[in-house]
């Protein structure tokens, strides 16, 4: 099922998807964002609030390291591994089945070690 099939307009009040057969579509990397390699990211949103409050989906990266300022999120990673740093706080070591908070405003060091996919819900 691809995302596409549940945009926020669209979606019925409750789905279902397979993680792993989430079609996802090219998003922007600010080259400043990447320290090393030549890290690719896909994501795709699966709901999103009226109001884009609250936002669902599936996000990707390919291995390399790069560095965000966090929004307030929860996730899951499906897939792959990686290691974020959190400046001034906690080493986050990242596999299949680990759930992680995020806090808005965090600033992460992303080393992703193999192909990340993870299922999120961010708060705006």
């Amino acid at each position: 099922m691809s995302t596409s099939d549940h945009s926020a307009l669209s979606a019925p009040s409750s789905f279902a998807v397979t993680v792993a057969d989430v079609e996802l579509e090219p998003e922007d990397l600010d080259p400043a964002q990447i320290v090393s390699g030549a890290p690719v990211v896909t994501g795709g949103v699966l709901w999103e609030s009226a109001d884009g409050t609250q936002v669902r989906g599936i996000w990707q990266i390919t291995p390399g390291v790069v560095t965000d300022v966090e929004a307030d999120e929860l996730f899951v990673v499906v897939s792959g591994r990686a290691t974020v740093e959190v400046e001034g706080g906690a080493t986050l070591e990242l596999g299949p089945g680990s759930a992680c908070v995020l806090r808005e405003g965090d600033r992460t060091t992303w080393t992703v070690h193999e192909t990340l996919r993870k299922a999120y819900q961010i708060s705006c």
